[in-house]
């Protein structure tokens, strides 16, 4: 009877997790379809570049719905063919939005480029810091309860998400409150900073089984 039981609590606890997944990776379609349209109608890089960010953890979001499934049918957490392609994808993106974040951003504080406003920055970034602190506890809960260092993993990788969404708060409160231009290009370097080093994550974990360089966090 124990073990029914035990098996059909595990059986929930992956189902839950899968939930997650497919909640993070419909948040984060909206959240960079929004953030993109907004940023290029406000001029503003430092949102424009976490709506991109957002729209590449689709496809690792896609990485760790596969991963999942594929626990729940057979237990194995060694990382396939599939979420290796996946990793090396969002590897490459990162890489060219963090170059392409770079660039702009020197550019605007070369002309002096402000934004039209850095209003919208502040309701997303604030929306997205509540929805995060959300799938990271939720998705820490269930892999310890799981004891699955893959979806304690995916939770601390999270993370990331949750500092580019200070970041991209905290440039957007800055101009908002001075309106000194160069403040929204910053923000955009620090949201680069975080690409670049998902890139470099991304690659690691296409080279080894460990699921996330942040997994001891």
């Amino acid at each position: 009877m124990k073990e029914i039981f035990m098996k059909k609590n595990k059986e929930h606890l992956l189902k839950f997790a899968v939930i997650l997944a497919i909640i993070t990776i419909v948040y984060n379609v909206f959240e960079g379809m929004i953030s993109i349209f907004f940023g290029l109608e406000d001029e503003t890089l430092s949102l424009f570049g976490f709506g991109v960010d957002s729209i590449v953890e689709v496809i690792s979001g896609i990485g760790i719905y596969h991963m999942l499934i594929k626990i729940r049918k057979n237990g194995n957490e060694t990382r396939d063919e599939f979420e290796k392609r996946a990793l090396k994808i969002t590897g490459t993106a990162f890489y060219v939005l963090s170059a392409g974040l770079l660039i702009s951003s020197f550019y605007n504080i070369w002309i002096n480029h402000k934004p039209e406003t850095t209003f919208w920055g502040i309701i997303i970034s604030a929306v997205s810091i509540i929805t995060m602190s959300f799938l990271i506890h939720y998705k820490k809960k269930v892999g310890i309860a799981l004891n699955s260092q893959a979806i304690i993993a995916d939770a601390n990788c999270t993370k990331t998400c949750l500092y580019l969404s200070i970041v991209l708060l905290i440039s957007s409160l800055g101009f908002s409150l001075t309106g000194i231009g160069y403040i929204d290009s910053v923000g955009s370097l620090g949201i680069a900073y975080f690409s670049f080093n998902e890139g470099k994550e991304s690659f690691e974990k296409a080279r080894s089984n460990k699921h996330c360089s942040c997994e001891d966090d």
